[in-house]
């Protein structure tokens, strides 16, 4: 079995509010687009797919569920404080602002016009303490 790309689905209530987000803020080509649905991609990370809720293509017990409790997460070699600061600039909330953990993670988070997290990364040395 070979790979060819990853992606994550979506379900939004609002395609074209999402698909600005990660087109505006995040570097996101917009590949597709019809009513309800978009693919974006980004040469290094993996490519989302929005789909409006309710949408018909999805299963009918899938049609209503929101994209709850998923985090899309971006690790980055370098540059963290400086994204958030850029993302700050631009207007986005920073919903959970920079912080380190005791395992090495270094975080902040942002969440698009439909509630999706995402979440940039930095990891360092972990506390020895």
């Amino acid at each position: 079995m070979q790979f060819t790309a990853s992606t994550v689905s979506l379900t939004v209530d609002d395609v074209t509010a999402s698909q600005e987000f990660f087109t505006t803020h995040l570097g996101y080509t917009l590949q597709q687009a019809a009513d309800g649905f978009a693919s974006m991609t980004r040469p290094d990370a993996f490519d989302i797919v929005l789909l409006t809720l309710g949408i018909e293509v999805l299963p009918p017990e899938q049609r209503d569920q929101h994209a709850s409790g998923v985090i899309l997460a971006f690790t980055l070699a370098s540059g963290l404080e400086e994204q958030e600061k850029r993302l700050r600039d631009a207007g986005v909330e920073i919903t959970m602002p920079l912080r380190q953990e005791p395992w090495g993670e270094r975080l902040f988070q942002v969440t698009d016009p439909n509630g999706v997290i995402v979440q940039f990364v930095e990891w360092a040395a972990p506390d020895t303490a």
